[in-house]
């Protein structure tokens, strides 16, 4: 299937619009942060994600499998942050989401017929196995890192600095950081796979 100009430019507003629509908590928590704290921010992120899964149930729209792991997670450690006003637990959240889906990717990677990154992109995009099972790879070992530098970052970087100054540094990398390094992981992950990947009919 071609599609014209028009045809293209309704796709990729559509991809666009998605993407904003999944970074929704993120953008909120931001937003708040920037004008409250990190406890009143860490609310409106659960009301943010909360709001998207019962948007995309009450819409008949799929709700993904990054979207249950986010919602429990934001829901139960963003939970205990307000609480217990303790924001331990909000920086451990993003750790506990990449390792979900590093366990995902890996478990996939060594089980699955298909791996996790072919039942994502398989329907828009047709590659060897052996490039599936590259970027599978590739995604897990991404996420797990991240993980790691999340926990460095949230608690060990500048730990000398006040914890208000040392905070703001964690959301900074939390929501500018991990965004830029995703992009680029992306960018160069598609670069090695490019010359084999084709665009089936439709998309």
């Amino acid at each position: 299937m071609t599609y014209g100009a028009g045809g293209q430019c309704i796709n990729d507003r559509n991809k666009s619009m998605k993407l904003l629509f999944d970074l929704l908590p993120l953008l909120v928590f931001f937003g708040v942060f920037s004008v409250y704290d990190i406890f009143v921010a860490t609310g409106a992120a659960i009301v943010a994600s909360l709001i998207q899964v019962g948007w995309l149930k009450f819409a008949g729209r799929k709700i993904e499998t990054m979207h249950w792991i986010t919602l429990g997670a934001i829901v139960v450690l963003g939970g205990a942050t307000v609480l217990l006003q303790d924001d331990a637990f909000i920086r451990w959240k993003p750790t506990v989401v990449y390792w979900c889906f590093a366990a995902i990717l890996f478990t996939t990677q060594i089980l699955g017929r298909k791996t996790a990154i072919e039942y994502v992109m398989g329907n828009q995009l047709e590659l060897p196995r052996q490039k599936w099972r590259v970027m599978n790879l590739s995604f897990g070992v991404f996420t797990l890192a991240m993980g790691f530098l999340n926990l460095y970052v949230a608690f060990y970087y500048g730990a000398d600095l006040d914890p208000d100054i040392q905070r703001r540094h964690w959301v900074y990398f939390k929501v500018f950081g991990t965004l830029i390094l995703t992009f680029v992981f992306i960018f160069l992950i598609m670069l090695v796979v490019s010359k084999d990947i084709k665009v089936k009919e439709g998309q």
